[in-house]
C-alpha cells in the first residue's frame, strides 16, 4: 500500500450537520476516541438551511397536542410507508431533545408567559414548531457545534470521503478519502462508522441543495453491501424561487405560509382551496368523516390550504402551471405582503427579508415572490434499525436525510430537524454500544485503499476525455425532465437508459492541473455516488406503480393498496462495488402494533 495519512478511532462520524453533531456528541460523552468527518467546513452544513423549526410535540400553544397525535401526522403524511418505530420514537423524544438544546444554549422565540414559542407548518395537526425565526437550523448548528468543540471532539474539515472500507468478516472497518485542499489522501480505521451525510439534491436542475449533496453517504452505504429502502421518494419543496435567477433555487420557508402568506395563480386565485376536498378524500383521511374534518379545518381558516403537506402543494402549483395560470417565469406566486405589515414581516421571517432584498432586490413586504417545485429531500435511504440506527452490515450506523425509513414517502416540515436530533443520539448510541463490544483493533484491506486511490487518480492520466461539468449538467437535466416531480414509466425507461450511458462517459473524464483544490476533479470524484443514487431513485420509481407522497406516476396516478404494504428495498451483491448491479425487492412493512394502529381509528 502507498505511503498515507492514516487515523484510528473508536467511532467515526462521516458527516457534520445536525445528525453528524449529535452523534458525535453522544459517542465523546461515553469517553470514546471519536472523529468528526466533513466534506466541507464545519459550520457550513445544510442543516442551516432548515429555517422553519423543529417539530416536537410541546403542547405550548395547543394543550391538546401529544406525541400521539405528531405520530399520527407523521404517518399520514408519510402515507404510511414509515418505519412506525422511528415515528414514535421521534414523536415521543422530540419535545426532550429540543429542551436539551435549550439547555445547551439554544435561544428560542417565546411566548407570552416564557414557554418555547411554537408555529404552524403543512401536514401538523396542530402549531408544535420550535423556532428561533427563521433561522433555526443555523441556531441548532451553532448550539451543537459548540458542545462538540467543548468536548474535544477531533474534526476534520474539506476531507472528501471516496469509500468505506471493511475487514475480511464483512464489518465496516473506517474509510478512505483525500484532503480538498491538498489532493493528499488520508484513512481511518474505527470499531464504528456513522453516516451523516445529508442528501441528493444535486442530481437534479432545480434544487435547494448546495454542492455538498452528492449522495455520497447513500451509494457508500449501497456499495459496501447495506440495504437502501423507498429512493424513488423524493421531495420536491413546494415554494423555491424561480425568480431572480440570483435566487433560483433558494428555499422559502414554510414558516411564510406558517406565518399566514398565500399562494396565488397568474389570476390573482387563491388556488390551493381547489385542491383541498380532493386531496383529503384520495390519500389523507382514514374514513370520510375524518376527510370532513379536515376538510371544514381548512375551509373554515382555522389551517390554510397552502399548509397541507408538502407534497399535495408542490403538486398542485405544478398542476396550476400546466394549467397554463403560472407566474411568468414557470412558478406560482406567493403572498404575505398583503397579508402581514412590513414590521410583522421583518420581525418574524428576519432572513427571508433580508436575504431576498440583497441577493433579489425584492422587497417580500411590498411584493409577491414567484415560487416552484424545487428538489429539497430524499425521504429514501440506507436502511435501518430504529431503535439503534444500525444499517444492514455490521460497523455501520446512519441518522438524518441519508437513513431512510421515518418520513415514508412523504416528509412534514420541521420533522427533519427534530429527526436529525431524535436520530443522531440513537446513531450514537447504537455506534458506542458497537464500537464498545468490538473485540480486537479494526482492520482494512491495504490493497482495496490502493485500488481505490489508483481509480481516483485515473482522470488525470487520460489526455482526452469527457468534462465532468458536461456529465453533470446532462445528469441535472435528465434527471429533472424523466424522475422529476411527474414521472411515466416510459420516461423511468429512458432514464435508465441514460445513466447507463452517463455512467460510461464519467468513466472516461479527463482532467487538467494537479490536486491542490481542483473543482474539476472534486466534481469528478462526486459523480460516481451522484450516477449511483440516480440510478436507484429511478428504478424504485419504475417499479412503484402507484402515486403516493413524493413519488407521481403519471400513468398510476392513484395510491395503489398493495404498494402501501410493502418497502422497495434495493442491494448489490456482496461486493458488486461502484460497478454493480442494483437490485430492487419488495418487501413488506413492519408490522404496527395493536395500541398504535387504534390511533387511526374513528374518534381519535
Amino acid at each position: 500500500m502507498a505511503e498515507i495519512e492514516s487515523h484510528d478511532y473508536d467511532v467515526i462520524v462521516i458527516g457534520a450537520g445536525g445528525a453528524g453533531l449529535r452523534a458525535a456528541i453522544e459517542s465523546v460523552s461515553r469517553g470514546l476516541r471519536t472523529a468528526l468527518i466533513c466534506k466541507s467546513l464545519l459550520g457550513k452544513a445544510h442543516t442551516v438551511m432548515a429555517e422553519g423549526g423543529v417539530a416536537a410535540a410541546m403542547g405550548n400553544v395547543y394543550e391538546e397536542d401529544n406525541w400521539k397525535v405528531h405520530f399520527r401526522d407523521t404517518m399520514r403524511g408519510g402515507k404510511m410507508l414509515n418505519n412506525w418505530r422511528m415515528a414514535e420514537l421521534h414523536a415521543q423524544e422530540a419535545p426532550d431533545r429540543v429542551l436539551e438544546l435549550e439547555a445547551w444554549g439554544a435561544l428560542f422565540d417565546r411566548t407570552k408567559d416564557g414557554k418555547i414559542l411554537q408555529r404552524d407548518f403543512g401536514g401538523h395537526r396542530y402549531a408544535r414548531l420550535a423556532h428561533v425565526g427563521d433561522r433555526t437550523g443555523l441556531e441548532l448548528i451553532r448550539t451543537l457545534q459548540q458542545r462538540a468543540v467543548s468536548m474535544g471532539i477531533d474534526v476534520f474539515m474539506e476531507c472528501k470521503i471516496l469509500r468505506l472500507l471493511s475487514d475480511s468478516e464483512g464489518r465496516v472497518s473506517g474509510a478512505v478519502g483525500y484532503w480538498r485542499p491538498t489532493g493528499e489522501f488520508v484513512s481511518f480505521t474505527a470499531k464504528a462508522v456513522v453516516l451523516a451525510s445529508g442528501g441528493v439534491g444535486k442530481s437534479w436542475k432545480y434544487t435547494s441543495n448546495s454542492w455538498e449533496s452528492t449522495g455520497d453517504g447513500h451509494a457508500m452505504a449501497l456499495w459496501s453491501g447495506a440495504d437502501l429502502i423507498d429512493m424513488e421518494a423524493v421531495q420536491f419543496h413546494p415554494t423555491g424561487m424561480v425568480w431572480p435567477l440570483s435566487v433560483r433555487g433558494i428555499l422559502v420557508t414554510e414558516g411564510v405560509r406558517g406565518d399566514g402568506g398565500v399562494l396565488r395563480n397568474s389570476e390573482g386565485e387563491r388556488f390551493m382551496f381547489g385542491y383541498v376536498a380532493d386531496m383529503f378524500r384520495a390519500e389523507t383521511a382514514e374514513s370520510e368523516e375524518e376527510a370532513d374534518r379536515w376538510y371544514d379545518d381548512h375551509t373554515a381558516g382555522r389551517r390554510p390550504p397552502e399548509l397541507l403537506p408538502r407534497d399535495e402543494v408542490a403538486r398542485s402549483i405544478n398542476s396550476e402551471v400546466k394549467g397554463g395560470r403560472g407566474s411568468p417565469h414557470g412558478g406560482v406566486f406567493l403572498d404575505i405582503a398583503s397579508r402581514r405589515s412590513p414590521e410583522v414581516i421583518r420581525r418574524r421571517l428576519p432572513s427571508m427579508y433580508h436575504q431576498f432584498m440583497e441577493l433579489a432586490g425584492v422587497d417580500i413586504t411590498r411584493e409577491a415572490m414567484e415560487v416552484g417545485p424545487t428538489c429539497h429531500y430524499i425521504m429514501g435511504g440506507v436502511r435501518v434499525d430504529a431503535d439503534t440506527g444500525a444499517a444492514t452490515v455490521p460497523g455501520l450506523f446512519a441518522a438524518g436525510e441519508v437513513a431512510g425509513g421515518m418520513h415514508g414517502s412523504n416528509r412534514l416540515g420541521g420533522n427533519s430537524l427534530s429527526d436529525l436530533l431524535v436520530f443522531g443520539r440513537r446513531a450514537g448510541m447504537g455506534a458506542s454500544d458497537y464500537a464498545e463490544g468490538r473485540l480486537g483493533d479494526p482492520s482494512v484491506d491495504a490493497a482495496e485503499i490502493d485500488t481505490i486511490i489508483a481509480d481516483s487518480l485515473a482522470p488525470f492520466t487520460r489526455e482526452s476525455g469527457e468534462n465532468p461539468y458536461t456529465i453533470q449538467s446532462d445528469l441535472q437535466e435528465m434527471m429533472q425532465a424523466l424522475v422529476g416531480i411527474i414521472r411515466t414509466g416510459s420516461e423511468l425507461d429512458t432514464a435508465l437508459e441514460k445513466l447507463g450511458e452517463l455512467r460510461e462517459r464519467a468513466e472516461r473524464t479527463s482532467i487538467k492541473g494537479g490536486r491542490i483544490y481542483n473543482p474539476g476533479w472534486n466534481l469528478t470524484t462526486d459523480l460516481p455516488s451522484m450516477l449511483t443514487v440516480s440510478r436507484c431513485v429511478a428504478l424504485g420509481a419504475r417499479d412503484r406503480k402507484e402515486s403516493r407522497g413524493g413519488h407521481t406516476r403519471d400513468d398510476f396516478p392513484k395510491a395503489d393498496p398493495e404498494f402501501g404494504k410493502i418497502n422497495l428495498v434495493l442491494r448489490q451483491p456482496a461486493g458488486g462495488g461502484v460497478e454493480g448491479d442494483i437490485k430492487v425487492s419488495p418487501e413488506p412493512l413492519l408490522e404496527m402494533p395493536d395500541e398504535l394502529k387504534e390511533l387511526f381509528e374513528e374518534g381519535h
